[in-house]
């Protein structure tokens, strides 16, 4: 796809210096900064969805473990210096 767009001259001025500078065309820059741009705009994943697979579902053990964490861990101590 062909676009056009106009461009102040000190906004073209510094697109021909990035241009020179870096080796690339000014459509190779033009692009890979809407490329950036573009990336940022796109929705980001809650705390929640990133997350996700580390909290625990159903499965995810005993329902009273913060009022009984004590006993639990005693009993897990337990099995353990039985093997």
């Amino acid at each position: 796809m062909t676009l056009s767009i106009r461009l102040d001259p000190e906004l073209e001025a510094e697109l021909a210096r990035a241009a020179a500078q870096t080796g690339l065309s000014k459509s190779e820059l033009v692009k890979a900064g809407l490329r950036e741009y573009l990336a940022r705009l796109k929705p980001r994943k809650t705390p929640y969805e990133l997350g996700a697979d580390l909290f625990g579902g159903t499965q995810a053990g005993p329902g009273d473990l913060a009022a009984r964490r004590k006993a639990y861990l005693a009993e897990s101590l337990r099995v353990k210096n039985d093997r």
